[in-house]
Protein backbone atom coordinates (compact mmCIF):
# COMPACT_ATOMS: atom_id res chain seq x y z
CA UNK A 1 0.00 0.00 0.00
CA UNK A 2 1.42 3.46 -0.82
CA UNK A 3 2.18 5.46 1.99
CA UNK A 4 -0.30 8.57 2.22
CA UNK A 5 0.59 12.19 0.65
CA UNK A 6 0.56 14.88 3.60
CA UNK A 7 -1.92 16.11 1.86
CA UNK A 8 -4.19 13.60 0.29
CA UNK A 9 -7.58 14.61 0.98
CA UNK A 10 -8.82 11.11 2.76
CA UNK A 11 -5.44 11.91 4.83
CA UNK A 12 -6.34 15.74 5.66
CA UNK A 13 -9.35 14.72 7.00
CA UNK A 14 -8.16 11.87 9.20
CA UNK A 15 -5.44 14.05 10.80
CA UNK A 16 -7.86 16.95 11.27
CA UNK A 17 -10.42 15.02 13.36
CA UNK A 18 -7.38 14.51 15.67
CA UNK A 19 -7.30 17.95 16.55
CA UNK A 20 -10.50 18.65 18.08
CA UNK A 21 -13.51 21.29 17.14
CA UNK A 22 -11.61 23.98 18.43
CA UNK A 23 -8.87 24.76 16.94
CA UNK A 24 -10.08 24.67 13.78
CA UNK A 25 -7.74 22.71 12.28
CA UNK A 26 -8.99 21.31 9.18
CA UNK A 27 -8.42 24.76 7.88
CA UNK A 28 -4.95 23.82 7.76
CA UNK A 29 -4.96 21.52 5.32
CA UNK A 30 -6.81 22.98 2.44
CA UNK A 31 -5.96 25.09 -0.29
CA UNK A 32 -6.65 28.41 1.71
CA UNK A 33 -9.40 30.22 3.61
CA UNK A 34 -10.55 34.03 2.20
CA UNK A 35 -10.11 36.90 4.41
CA UNK A 36 -13.07 36.64 6.97
CA UNK A 37 -14.32 39.86 8.86
CA UNK A 38 -15.58 37.72 11.99
CA UNK A 39 -18.39 39.68 14.25
CA UNK A 40 -17.23 40.56 17.83
CA UNK A 41 -17.64 37.17 20.05
CA UNK A 42 -19.59 38.12 23.52
CA UNK A 43 -16.55 37.16 25.14
CA UNK A 44 -13.99 40.05 24.28
CA UNK A 45 -14.46 43.37 25.50
CA UNK A 46 -15.41 45.64 23.30
CA UNK A 47 -12.04 47.97 22.90
CA UNK A 48 -10.10 49.34 20.77
CA UNK A 49 -7.02 48.57 22.80
CA UNK A 50 -5.49 44.91 21.78
CA UNK A 51 -6.19 42.29 23.73
CA UNK A 52 -3.72 39.84 22.11
CA UNK A 53 -0.40 40.12 20.78
CA UNK A 54 0.42 37.44 18.41
CA UNK A 55 4.44 36.96 17.34
CA UNK A 56 5.07 34.93 14.07
CA UNK A 57 8.73 33.82 13.86
CA UNK A 58 9.01 32.01 10.52
CA UNK A 59 12.43 30.66 11.59
CA UNK A 60 15.21 31.24 8.64
CA UNK A 61 12.72 33.41 6.15
CA UNK A 62 15.29 35.63 4.70
CA UNK A 63 14.11 38.82 3.50
CA UNK A 64 14.09 38.35 -0.29
CA UNK A 65 11.81 35.89 -0.26
CA UNK A 66 8.49 37.90 0.61
CA UNK A 67 9.17 38.96 -2.81
CA UNK A 68 10.46 35.87 -4.31
CA UNK A 69 7.63 34.09 -3.92
CA UNK A 70 5.20 36.77 -3.56
CA UNK A 71 3.04 35.10 -6.63
CA UNK A 72 2.17 32.20 -4.24
CA UNK A 73 1.75 33.91 -1.05
CA UNK A 74 -2.38 34.38 -1.19
CA UNK A 75 -3.18 33.79 2.21
CA UNK A 76 -1.16 34.68 5.28
CA UNK A 77 1.74 35.55 4.41
CA UNK A 78 0.09 37.50 1.69
CA UNK A 79 -2.45 39.13 3.79
CA UNK A 80 -0.02 40.33 5.90
CA UNK A 81 2.86 41.65 3.48
CA UNK A 82 -0.22 43.15 1.23
CA UNK A 83 -2.32 44.52 4.82
CA UNK A 84 0.45 45.54 6.95
CA UNK A 85 3.72 47.43 7.37
CA UNK A 86 6.33 46.02 5.73
CA UNK A 87 10.15 46.47 6.26
CA UNK A 88 13.35 44.80 5.78
CA UNK A 89 15.70 44.53 9.08
CA UNK A 90 18.70 43.80 10.14
CA UNK A 91 20.08 41.16 13.15
CA UNK A 92 22.96 43.68 13.47
CA UNK A 93 25.24 41.31 15.27
CA UNK A 94 28.07 38.84 13.70
CA UNK A 95 26.52 35.47 15.03
CA UNK A 96 23.02 35.06 12.93
CA UNK A 97 21.91 32.01 15.01
CA UNK A 98 18.21 30.60 16.31
CA UNK A 99 19.09 32.24 19.92
CA UNK A 100 20.65 34.79 19.55
CA UNK A 101 18.08 35.88 17.19
CA UNK A 102 14.88 34.70 18.84
CA UNK A 103 16.08 36.55 22.26
CA UNK A 104 16.36 39.85 20.49
CA UNK A 105 12.72 40.09 18.63
CA UNK A 106 10.78 40.83 21.77
CA UNK A 107 13.50 42.74 24.21
CA UNK A 108 14.21 45.27 21.95
CA UNK A 109 18.33 44.56 22.58
CA UNK A 110 21.70 43.12 21.14
CA UNK A 111 22.63 39.91 22.49
CA UNK A 112 25.31 41.95 24.65
CA UNK A 113 22.78 43.00 26.12
CA UNK A 114 20.73 39.65 26.28
CA UNK A 115 23.69 37.65 27.12
CA UNK A 116 22.66 35.16 24.18
CA UNK A 117 25.85 34.52 21.86
CA UNK A 118 24.70 31.74 19.70
CA UNK A 119 22.94 28.29 20.38
CA UNK A 120 25.37 26.63 22.46
CA UNK A 121 25.29 28.87 24.66
CA UNK A 122 21.58 29.70 24.36
CA UNK A 123 19.17 27.53 26.30
CA UNK A 124 21.03 24.14 27.39
CA UNK A 125 20.71 23.62 30.85
CA UNK A 126 21.16 20.34 32.36
CA UNK A 127 19.79 21.38 35.36
CA UNK A 128 16.13 22.05 34.18
CA UNK A 129 15.10 18.55 32.53
CA UNK A 130 12.57 18.22 29.71
CA UNK A 131 9.36 16.57 30.67
CA UNK A 132 8.99 13.19 29.99
CA UNK A 133 12.38 13.00 28.13
CA UNK A 134 12.89 13.06 24.53
CA UNK A 135 15.82 16.15 24.59
CA UNK A 136 18.21 17.59 26.57
CA UNK A 137 17.10 20.15 29.80
CA UNK A 138 16.50 23.42 28.86
CA UNK A 139 15.94 26.90 30.55
CA UNK A 140 15.86 30.85 29.96
CA UNK A 141 18.93 30.99 32.74
CA UNK A 142 21.23 32.51 31.03
CA UNK A 143 18.96 35.14 29.52
CA UNK A 144 18.97 38.71 30.97
CA UNK A 145 17.05 41.71 31.51
CA UNK A 146 13.36 41.81 30.45
CA UNK A 147 11.00 41.49 27.12
CA UNK A 148 7.60 42.76 25.87
CA UNK A 149 5.81 40.27 28.00
CA UNK A 150 7.68 41.48 31.32
CA UNK A 151 6.59 45.09 30.23
CA UNK A 152 2.73 43.97 29.84
CA UNK A 153 2.69 41.86 33.53
CA UNK A 154 3.88 45.13 35.01
CA UNK A 155 0.93 47.04 33.79
CA UNK A 156 -1.20 44.46 34.36
CA UNK A 157 -0.38 41.07 35.85
CA UNK A 158 -3.13 39.75 34.88
CA UNK A 159 -1.43 39.22 31.18
CA UNK A 160 -0.44 35.54 30.60
CA UNK A 161 1.65 34.26 27.18
CA UNK A 162 1.66 31.28 25.33
CA UNK A 163 5.21 30.17 23.79
CA UNK A 164 5.29 27.27 21.48
CA UNK A 165 7.82 26.10 19.08
CA UNK A 166 9.68 22.75 17.48
CA UNK A 167 12.60 24.19 19.01
CA UNK A 168 12.99 24.61 22.39
CA UNK A 169 15.25 28.22 21.90
CA UNK A 170 12.63 29.22 19.79
CA UNK A 171 9.88 28.30 22.24
CA UNK A 172 11.84 30.13 25.35
CA UNK A 173 13.48 32.99 24.58
CA UNK A 174 11.28 35.47 23.07
CA UNK A 175 9.47 35.68 26.26
CA UNK A 176 12.79 35.49 28.34
CA UNK A 177 13.31 34.36 31.92
CA UNK A 178 9.27 34.42 32.56
CA UNK A 179 7.94 31.28 33.79
CA UNK A 180 4.97 31.00 31.16
CA UNK A 181 3.31 28.44 29.04
CA UNK A 182 6.04 27.29 27.01
CA UNK A 183 6.21 24.06 25.01
CA UNK A 184 8.05 22.49 22.77
CA UNK A 185 8.66 19.65 20.63
CA UNK A 186 10.56 16.42 21.72
CA UNK A 187 11.67 13.39 20.04
CA UNK A 188 9.54 11.13 21.03
CA UNK A 189 6.96 12.83 19.15
CA UNK A 190 5.37 14.76 22.25
CA UNK A 191 5.39 18.64 22.91
CA UNK A 192 6.62 19.30 26.26
CA UNK A 193 8.48 21.51 28.88
CA UNK A 194 10.99 21.67 31.09
CA UNK A 195 11.49 21.57 34.88
CA UNK A 196 11.61 25.23 34.65
CA UNK A 197 8.51 26.02 33.78
CA UNK A 198 6.47 23.31 35.23
CA UNK A 199 6.20 19.91 37.21
CA UNK A 200 3.38 18.57 34.72
CA UNK A 201 1.98 19.47 31.69
CA UNK A 202 -1.40 21.15 31.81
CA UNK A 203 -4.08 19.07 30.56
CA UNK A 204 -4.54 21.00 27.58
CA UNK A 205 -1.49 19.85 26.00
CA UNK A 206 -1.66 16.03 27.36
CA UNK A 207 -5.59 16.20 25.56
CA UNK A 208 -3.39 17.32 22.35
CA UNK A 209 0.11 14.63 22.60
CA UNK A 210 -2.70 11.78 23.23
CA UNK A 211 -4.31 12.50 19.62
CA UNK A 212 -0.38 10.96 18.46
CA UNK A 213 -0.73 13.26 15.41
CA UNK A 214 3.13 12.70 14.36
CA UNK A 215 2.37 8.91 14.94
CA UNK A 216 -0.43 9.06 12.30
CA UNK A 217 1.95 10.36 9.83
CA UNK A 218 4.90 7.72 10.07
CA UNK A 219 5.40 6.84 6.00
CA UNK A 220 3.65 9.92 4.81
CA UNK A 221 4.67 11.58 1.97
CA UNK A 222 5.62 15.53 1.13
CA UNK A 223 4.58 16.12 -2.82
CA UNK A 224 4.65 19.51 -4.40
CA UNK A 225 2.16 21.73 -3.22
CA UNK A 226 1.55 23.54 -6.60
CA UNK A 227 1.52 22.42 -9.92
CA UNK A 228 5.40 21.54 -11.28
CA UNK A 229 5.51 24.20 -13.49
CA UNK A 230 5.08 26.65 -10.64
CA UNK A 231 8.99 25.74 -9.42
CA UNK A 232 11.84 27.72 -11.46
CA UNK A 233 13.97 25.77 -9.24
CA UNK A 234 15.70 22.45 -10.40
CA UNK A 235 14.01 19.46 -8.60
CA UNK A 236 17.83 17.69 -8.70
CA UNK A 237 20.52 19.18 -7.71
CA UNK A 238 23.26 17.28 -6.28
CA UNK A 239 24.50 19.48 -3.63
CA UNK A 240 21.90 19.40 -1.78
CA UNK A 241 21.50 17.19 1.19
CA UNK A 242 25.32 15.80 0.37
CA UNK A 243 23.50 14.24 -2.83
CA UNK A 244 20.71 12.24 -1.28
CA UNK A 245 16.92 12.15 -1.62
CA UNK A 246 17.32 15.25 -3.75
CA UNK A 247 14.00 15.16 -5.54
CA UNK A 248 10.14 15.02 -4.65
CA UNK A 249 8.65 13.31 -3.26
CA UNK A 250 9.94 13.14 0.10
CA UNK A 251 8.46 10.59 2.80
CA UNK A 252 8.97 9.72 6.11
CA UNK A 253 10.45 6.38 7.38
CA UNK A 254 8.17 3.51 8.34
CA UNK A 255 10.56 3.41 11.91
CA UNK A 256 8.87 4.93 14.29
CA UNK A 257 12.33 6.73 16.14
CA UNK A 258 13.58 7.99 12.75
CA UNK A 259 10.07 8.93 11.34
CA UNK A 260 9.95 11.44 14.77
CA UNK A 261 13.19 12.93 13.99
CA UNK A 262 12.48 13.49 10.26
CA UNK A 263 9.13 15.15 11.34
CA UNK A 264 11.02 18.21 11.36
CA UNK A 265 12.28 18.36 7.77
CA UNK A 266 8.66 18.42 6.47
CA UNK A 267 6.29 20.68 6.23
CA UNK A 268 3.88 19.03 8.42
CA UNK A 269 5.85 19.94 11.29
CA UNK A 270 4.64 23.40 11.17
CA UNK A 271 1.09 22.76 10.84
CA UNK A 272 1.03 20.56 14.05
CA UNK A 273 2.50 23.53 15.87
CA UNK A 274 0.08 26.10 14.64
CA UNK A 275 -2.63 23.33 15.50
CA UNK A 276 -1.37 23.03 19.23
CA UNK A 277 -1.46 27.48 19.51
CA UNK A 278 -4.72 27.60 18.22
CA UNK A 279 -5.54 24.40 20.98
CA UNK A 280 -3.75 26.57 24.01
CA UNK A 281 -5.67 30.31 23.21
CA UNK A 282 -9.14 28.52 23.11
CA UNK A 283 -7.32 26.69 26.66
CA UNK A 284 -6.50 29.69 28.45
CA UNK A 285 -9.27 31.90 26.96
CA UNK A 286 -5.69 33.90 25.85
CA UNK A 287 -7.07 37.37 24.45
CA UNK A 288 -10.20 37.69 26.15
CA UNK A 289 -9.55 40.49 28.24
CA UNK A 290 -9.33 43.00 29.84
CA UNK A 291 -5.91 42.49 29.47
CA UNK A 292 -3.30 42.08 26.87
CA UNK A 293 -1.95 38.99 26.70
CA UNK A 294 0.69 37.50 24.04
CA UNK A 295 1.02 34.09 22.06
CA UNK A 296 4.56 33.66 20.16
CA UNK A 297 4.12 30.85 17.61
CA UNK A 298 8.13 30.18 16.53
CA UNK A 299 7.37 27.59 13.21
CA UNK A 300 11.13 25.81 12.86
CA UNK A 301 10.38 23.68 9.59
CA UNK A 302 12.17 26.08 7.15
CA UNK A 303 15.07 26.06 8.74
CA UNK A 304 15.46 22.26 8.91
CA UNK A 305 14.40 22.10 5.32
CA UNK A 306 16.91 25.61 4.25
CA UNK A 307 19.60 23.58 5.72
CA UNK A 308 19.16 20.23 3.88
CA UNK A 309 17.84 21.73 0.59
CA UNK A 310 19.31 25.13 0.54
CA UNK A 311 18.03 28.31 -0.08
CA UNK A 312 18.03 28.23 -3.99
CA UNK A 313 15.82 24.33 -3.67
CA UNK A 314 12.63 23.62 -4.75
CA UNK A 315 11.99 22.22 -1.48
CA UNK A 316 12.22 25.67 0.33
CA UNK A 317 9.75 27.47 -2.37
CA UNK A 318 7.23 24.44 -1.77
CA UNK A 319 7.63 25.10 1.89
CA UNK A 320 7.12 28.63 1.46
CA UNK A 321 4.01 27.98 -0.40
CA UNK A 322 2.94 26.52 2.41
CA UNK A 323 3.26 28.44 5.51
CA UNK A 324 1.70 30.84 3.32
CA UNK A 325 -1.22 28.73 4.52
CA UNK A 326 -0.66 27.82 7.82
CA UNK A 327 0.09 31.21 8.84
CA UNK A 328 -3.27 32.30 6.87
CA UNK A 329 -5.05 29.13 9.18
CA UNK A 330 -4.11 30.56 12.10
CA UNK A 331 -4.76 34.71 11.48
CA UNK A 332 -8.37 33.35 10.47
CA UNK A 333 -8.93 30.82 13.04
CA UNK A 334 -8.11 33.48 15.66
CA UNK A 335 -10.65 35.62 13.82
CA UNK A 336 -13.12 32.91 14.78
CA UNK A 337 -12.02 33.02 18.58
CA UNK A 338 -11.59 36.93 19.08
CA UNK A 339 -12.66 39.61 17.58
CA UNK A 340 -10.56 41.45 14.71
CA UNK A 341 -10.29 44.72 16.51
CA UNK A 342 -8.60 43.65 19.79
CA UNK A 343 -5.83 41.37 17.73
CA UNK A 344 -2.24 42.56 16.33
CA UNK A 345 0.53 40.77 14.52
CA UNK A 346 3.98 40.66 14.29
CA UNK A 347 5.81 38.94 11.54
CA UNK A 348 9.96 38.30 11.51
CA UNK A 349 12.83 35.61 11.51
CA UNK A 350 15.48 35.06 14.10
CA UNK A 351 18.35 35.37 10.99
CA UNK A 352 18.11 33.91 7.31
CA UNK A 353 20.50 31.60 5.38
CA UNK A 354 23.58 31.84 2.37
CA UNK A 355 23.55 29.88 -0.27
CA UNK A 356 25.61 26.85 -1.09
CA UNK A 357 29.30 28.06 -1.99
CA UNK A 358 29.01 25.60 -5.47
CA UNK A 359 26.08 27.44 -6.49
CA UNK A 360 27.19 30.90 -6.45
CA UNK A 361 29.97 32.75 -8.14
CA UNK A 362 32.55 32.31 -6.03
CA UNK A 363 36.53 33.73 -6.85
CA UNK A 364 38.95 30.78 -7.87
CA UNK A 365 41.67 32.07 -5.26
CA UNK A 366 38.94 31.11 -2.29
CA UNK A 367 38.20 27.66 -0.63
CA UNK A 368 34.42 27.26 -0.76
CA UNK A 369 35.22 25.92 2.92
CA UNK A 370 37.41 26.76 5.82
CA UNK A 371 37.20 24.58 8.94
CA UNK A 372 39.23 25.62 12.19
CA UNK A 373 39.16 21.87 13.89
CA UNK A 374 43.08 20.92 13.14
CA UNK A 375 43.85 24.86 14.78
CA UNK A 376 41.79 24.73 17.75
CA UNK A 377 43.18 21.60 18.42
CA UNK A 378 47.02 22.39 17.98
CA UNK A 379 46.29 25.30 20.36
CA UNK A 380 44.55 23.10 22.94
CA UNK A 381 47.65 20.72 23.06
CA UNK A 382 49.55 23.56 23.42
CA UNK A 383 47.92 25.31 26.44
CA UNK A 384 47.22 23.93 29.98
CA UNK A 385 43.19 22.58 30.57
CA UNK A 386 40.60 24.36 32.01
CA UNK A 387 39.49 21.62 34.42
CA UNK A 388 38.39 18.09 32.31
CA UNK A 389 37.96 20.72 28.86
CA UNK A 390 40.39 22.67 26.44
CA UNK A 391 41.53 25.76 27.08
CA UNK A 392 40.42 27.22 23.56
CA UNK A 393 37.07 26.53 21.95
CA UNK A 394 35.51 27.03 18.95
CA UNK A 395 31.67 27.68 18.21
CA UNK A 396 30.38 29.70 15.14
CA UNK A 397 33.60 32.24 14.09
CA UNK A 398 34.25 32.67 17.93
CA UNK A 399 37.25 31.27 19.79
CA UNK A 400 37.31 31.55 23.46
CA UNK A 401 40.26 31.30 25.65
CA UNK A 402 39.96 30.08 29.59
CA UNK A 403 41.52 33.23 30.66
CA UNK A 404 42.53 31.76 34.56
CA UNK A 405 43.98 28.12 33.23
CA UNK A 406 46.23 30.41 30.95
CA UNK A 407 47.34 32.42 33.41
CA UNK A 408 48.07 29.54 36.08
CA UNK A 409 50.50 28.19 33.76
CA UNK A 410 52.12 31.30 33.71
CA UNK A 411 51.30 31.95 30.04
CA UNK A 412 50.51 36.06 28.86
CA UNK A 413 46.74 35.97 27.94
CA UNK A 414 46.87 38.54 25.79
CA UNK A 415 50.05 37.10 24.38
CA UNK A 416 48.30 33.79 23.37
CA UNK A 417 45.02 35.09 22.18
CA UNK A 418 46.45 37.79 19.86
CA UNK A 419 49.13 34.92 18.54
CA UNK A 420 46.44 32.81 17.77
CA UNK A 421 44.65 35.43 16.05
CA UNK A 422 47.72 35.80 13.55
CA UNK A 423 47.56 32.06 13.03
CA UNK A 424 44.16 31.81 12.03
CA UNK A 425 44.32 34.96 9.88
CA UNK A 426 46.53 32.85 7.56
CA UNK A 427 43.81 30.58 6.68
CA UNK A 428 42.85 30.59 2.57
CA UNK A 429 39.15 32.06 2.92
CA UNK A 430 39.20 34.24 6.23
CA UNK A 431 38.56 37.64 5.86
CA UNK A 432 39.54 38.82 9.83
CA UNK A 433 40.24 37.17 12.89
CA UNK A 434 39.85 39.93 15.69
CA UNK A 435 40.63 40.09 19.24
CA UNK A 436 37.45 41.29 20.61
CA UNK A 437 39.07 43.20 23.88
CA UNK A 438 41.06 45.35 20.73
CA UNK A 439 37.96 46.36 19.03
CA UNK A 440 36.67 48.20 21.75
CA UNK A 441 38.34 51.58 20.20
CA UNK A 442 37.66 50.59 16.83
CA UNK A 443 35.54 53.06 14.77
CA UNK A 444 32.36 51.30 14.67
CA UNK A 445 30.63 54.18 12.76
CA UNK A 446 33.33 53.05 9.47
CA UNK A 447 34.41 49.30 10.66
CA UNK A 448 30.45 47.65 10.62
CA UNK A 449 31.98 44.09 11.28
CA UNK A 450 33.67 45.46 14.64
CA UNK A 451 30.31 47.04 15.23
CA UNK A 452 28.37 43.74 15.06
CA UNK A 453 31.08 42.19 17.22
CA UNK A 454 30.84 44.29 19.91
CA UNK A 455 27.11 43.87 19.69
CA UNK A 456 27.31 40.12 19.85
CA UNK A 457 29.32 39.52 23.17
CA UNK A 458 28.05 41.10 26.53
CA UNK A 459 30.13 42.10 28.75
CA UNK A 460 31.93 39.51 31.09
CA UNK A 461 33.29 37.29 27.36
CA UNK A 462 36.19 35.52 28.09
CA UNK A 463 39.13 36.34 25.88
CA UNK A 464 38.30 35.70 22.69
CA UNK A 465 38.71 36.04 19.08
CA UNK A 466 35.92 37.16 16.01
CA UNK A 467 36.25 35.04 13.24
CA UNK A 468 34.56 36.06 9.86
CA UNK A 469 35.06 34.31 6.38
CA UNK A 470 35.20 35.77 3.45
CA UNK A 471 31.34 36.31 1.67
CA UNK A 472 30.31 32.92 -0.44
CA UNK A 473 32.76 30.33 2.12
CA UNK A 474 31.59 28.36 4.51
CA UNK A 475 32.56 26.87 8.11
CA UNK A 476 33.75 22.76 6.83
CA UNK A 477 31.87 19.84 7.37
CA UNK A 478 29.88 19.42 10.66
CA UNK A 479 28.80 16.17 11.47
CA UNK A 480 25.02 15.20 12.00
CA UNK A 481 23.09 11.84 13.44
CA UNK A 482 26.59 10.01 12.75
CA UNK A 483 27.16 11.08 9.11
CA UNK A 484 29.60 13.47 7.45
CA UNK A 485 26.28 16.19 6.45
CA UNK A 486 26.65 18.43 3.43
CA UNK A 487 24.52 21.38 5.17
CA UNK A 488 23.43 24.81 3.74
CA UNK A 489 24.53 27.38 6.53
CA UNK A 490 23.81 30.91 8.33
CA UNK A 491 25.63 32.39 11.06
CA UNK A 492 27.16 35.31 9.12
CA UNK A 493 27.25 39.07 9.61
CA UNK A 494 26.93 39.25 5.53
CA UNK A 495 23.54 40.50 4.59
CA UNK A 496 21.72 37.02 3.14
CA UNK A 497 22.37 35.52 7.02
CA UNK A 498 21.05 38.61 8.44
CA UNK A 499 18.25 40.46 6.85
CA UNK A 500 14.76 39.47 7.55
CA UNK A 501 11.40 40.82 6.91
CA UNK A 502 9.39 42.45 9.78
CA UNK A 503 5.52 43.13 9.33
CA UNK A 504 3.19 44.72 11.52
CA UNK A 505 -0.33 44.33 10.89
CA UNK A 506 -3.82 44.72 12.50
CA UNK A 507 -5.67 47.63 14.16
CA UNK A 508 -3.57 50.90 14.72
CA UNK A 509 -0.61 49.84 12.11
CA UNK A 510 -0.88 51.77 8.53
CA UNK A 511 -0.77 49.50 5.47
CA UNK A 512 2.61 50.34 3.20
CA UNK A 513 5.80 48.86 2.30
CA UNK A 514 8.83 50.79 3.45
CA UNK A 515 12.12 50.96 1.60
CA UNK A 516 14.38 52.02 4.63
CA UNK A 517 16.14 49.48 6.34
CA UNK A 518 15.96 48.86 9.94
CA UNK A 519 16.27 46.64 12.72
CA UNK A 520 15.15 43.50 14.27
CA UNK A 521 15.28 45.24 17.63
CA UNK A 522 12.68 47.71 16.63
CA UNK A 523 10.04 45.09 16.83
CA UNK A 524 10.06 45.53 20.35
CA UNK A 525 9.45 49.05 20.71
CA UNK A 526 7.57 50.05 18.21
CA UNK A 527 4.72 46.85 19.60
CA UNK A 528 5.39 48.44 22.97
CA UNK A 529 4.81 52.10 21.12
CA UNK A 530 0.83 50.49 19.97
CA UNK A 531 0.03 49.01 22.79
CA UNK A 532 1.48 52.38 25.19
CA UNK A 533 3.86 50.70 27.29
CA UNK A 534 7.27 52.09 28.66
CA UNK A 535 10.09 49.48 28.51
CA UNK A 536 11.20 48.71 31.79
CA UNK A 537 14.93 49.10 30.60
CA UNK A 538 16.84 50.78 27.76
CA UNK A 539 16.57 48.81 24.43
CA UNK A 540 18.58 49.06 21.18
CA UNK A 541 15.49 49.33 18.80
CA UNK A 542 14.24 52.47 18.37
CA UNK A 543 9.81 53.44 17.64
CA UNK A 544 9.03 52.77 14.12
CA UNK A 545 6.44 55.55 14.17
CA UNK A 546 6.04 55.62 10.64
CA UNK A 547 4.79 52.18 11.14
CA UNK A 548 1.85 53.22 13.29
CA UNK A 549 -1.28 55.57 12.10
CA UNK A 550 -1.59 58.95 14.22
Amino acid sequence: MAAPSLFDSEHMSRISALVGRHCFAGSLFLSGLPSLAVAQRADVPASGHPTLVVLIVVDQMRADYLDRFAADFRHGLGRLTRGGAVFTAIHDQAITETAPGHASILSGRYPRSTGIVNNSLGVPDPRASMLGGGGDGASPFRFRGTTLFDWLRVRDPRSRALSLSRKDRGAILPIGRAPEEVFWYALNGQFTTSTWYADTLPQWVRAFNERRIPIRLIGATWDLLLPASRYPEPDSVSVEFDGRHVAFPHTLPRDTALALRELRYVPFMDSITVQLALAGVHAMRLGTGPQTDLLSVSLSTTDAIGHRYGPDSRELHDQLARVDRYVGTLIDSLYRLRDSASVVFALTSDHGISSYPELVDHPDSLPLRVSLNDLIADLGRALPRSGDTSSVKAARGLVTFAAAAIAGAGLDVDSVVRSAAARIRLIPGVLRADVIRELASADTTQDLLARKWLRALPPGTPPAIGVTLHRNVYVGRRVADSRATLEAQHGTPYHDDSAVPLVFYGPGFVSQKFTQQVEVVDLAPTLAARLRLAPLERVDGRVLREALKP
